[in-house]
Formats: structure tokens, sequence, C-alpha cells
């Protein structure tokens, strides 16, 4: 019997190292100890640099800011001369307080406060407005909002859609012409709701013809809704002596054409002085024919019959 305890035993142990034996090497045994350091280090090196100087600082590693309600972008609808207000969250996962810098940029956008602290693991909601101005036309516009903090900036797009009917319109006024340079002035105004690139014709007509002809061409500048803009047309040759009607065609996409003209006469020093030695030699002229005529008359009149 006790042999016979003492074999089963001495198998049931030989059975439990062999078992022991085949199983796996991570079910067998804790990782060495330069196995976990190995893994650490190599965790640590995966890790960016940013992040492990926040860990160790205890900086914010990293921050948001995103329109609210996780929108992709913020988007406001409204008529010109409103203001239309939304909603930027800013997200503090760190901690320690974050310190914001909000901004805008291509739209009037304003902020409560244009410092914001964010507490630690703490999410903010700051609203801010953007005032569209009276002359903003309709459709479409772009702007972003900016946060910077922690060295690092984070745009936001801003898209803005002002309601209302495009209308285009155009008009010339003030027309003017200097006779001593030629030089002609003029003031063009956008009548309506869009933004205009106008562009203009000039045409002279004088006592004997056409005297300027420049087709339409586009000038170097936009105008805004309401805006005005007076420019200087250069005209190197008018002429010296001639009564003109000056007329200007201003032309913009999806506007009518507008017209307007004015009259000139140029009368030039030397051109008036030539024109006075003509008027006096033609006149000088008769007076010599009138004389000679009444000698003539003198001359065949009979004797004794008195002229």
């Amino acid at each position: 019997m006790r042999t016979a305890a003492r074999t089963g035993l001495v198998a049931v142990a030989t059975a439990l190292v062999g078992a022991v034996a085949a199983a796996p090497a991570d079910a067998r045994t804790a990782a060495p100890s330069d196995v976990r350091a190995a893994a650490s280090a190599d965790v640590r090196a995966a890790a960016p640099t940013g992040v492990r100087a926040a860990a160790s600082s205890g900086t914010p590693a990293s921050w948001t800011a995103a329109p609210a309600a996780g929108r992709p972008y913020a988007y406001l609808e409204g008529p010109a001369g409103s203001v239309l207000q939304d909603t930027l969250s800013l997200t503090n996962p760190g901690a320690r307080p974050l310190t914001v810098r909000l901004s805008g940029q291509g739209a009037p956008v304003s902020f409560a406060a244009r410092t914001v602290t964010v507490p630690a693991r703490t999410r903010a909601d700051v609203p801010f407005a953007v005032t569209v101005t009276a002359d903003t036309p309709p459709g479409e516009h772009r702007g972003t909002v900016r946060a910077s903090a922690a060295g690092r900036e984070v745009r936001v797009d801003l898209r803005l859609r002002v309601s209302g009917p495009r209308l285009a319109a155009l008009t010339v006024e003030d027309v003017h012409v200097d006779t001593a340079t030629g030089a002609l002035r003029y003031t063009l105004v956008n009548r309506g709701t869009t933004v205009l690139a106008p562009t203009l014709a000039v045409r002279a007509e004088g006592v004997l013809g056409t005297v300027l002809d420049r087709p339409g061409r586009p000038l170097p500048l936009t105008l805004k809704p309401g805006q005005r803009a007076t420019r200087t047309e250069a005209w190197p040759d008018p002429p010296a002596l001639d009564a003109v009607t000056v007329r200007l065609t201003a032309t913009a996409e999806g506007a009518a054409p507008a017209t307007a003209r004015a009259e000139a006469s140029f009368a030039a020093g030397p051109a008036l002085a030539g024109a006075a030695g003509l008027l006096l030699l033609a006149a000088g002229g008769g007076g010599y024919a009138v004389r000679r005529r009444g000698r003539s008359r003198t001359q065949r009149a009979p004797a004794g019959v008195r002229t």
C-alpha cells in the first residue's frame, strides 16, 4: 500500500511538472524586470514631446475650440443691419486653468471678453456676436473665429448668409470737364445691394464730329452697396477750339448701363488769337473791297453827276 501510494504521488508530480512546462510563458510567470523596463521605455518614447512636457509640468496637455453643439462650423443667417449671435465651446482637459485669447478675422466678430480663463477639466461656452452692417450685400460671406492658448491657435470656420433681394444698380453723377487740361471728373454710385465691378466708356462729339471715342474698359475698383467713388479720366489732347458734348457710360454685371453727359467749350489762347486774326483779316478784306467798289463807281460816273 505504501509503495503504491508513493508511486501514485510521483506520477501526479511528474504530470504537473509536464503541464507547467507545456504552458505559455506569459501564463507561467510575469514579464521579467528588464522586459517591463523596455516596455515602459517604449511607451515613453512613443508619447509626443509636447505631451511629455505638459504631463511633467502640469500644464494643459491639449485643448479644443469648436462651435457649440458639436457643429463642424459656425453658421449665422440674417438680413443686413442685424446682429447675429452664436457660441464657441472651449474645452480644457488639463490639470491647470487655461487662458484663451479670442479674435475674429474676415467678419465683424465681437466677444464679451477677448480673454477667457477656462478652469481645469472644464468646458466653457463663450457667446460671440457678428454685426451685419447695413451695406453688406446679400449672399454668402466667410470669416474665422480664432482661439489662441498655450502656444497653439485653433481656427473655427464662420459662415454668414445675408438674406435679402439681390439688386445691381449703378449711376454716373457730377460729370465735369476741365477745359484747361481736358480732364474728365465724375462720380460712380452703387445704388443696389450687390458688389459691383464697373467698366467705363467715354465719347465726345464736337462741331465737326467725334473728337474722343474710348470703348468700355474695366476700372481698378469695386463698389460696395451705397458706396461712391469720384474719379478723373485723363484727356491728353482735347480740341483747341471746339464746343463738345462729353458722354460717359458705366456698366456692371447685372446692372443697366448708366449714362451721363456734360457740355464744354474749348478756346485755347493761341487758337483764339488765330481765329481773331482770321476774322480781322476777313473784315479788312471786306472793307477794302467796299472802298474799291466805291472808287470804281466814282471813276465811271458821267461828268457833272455827283456821286
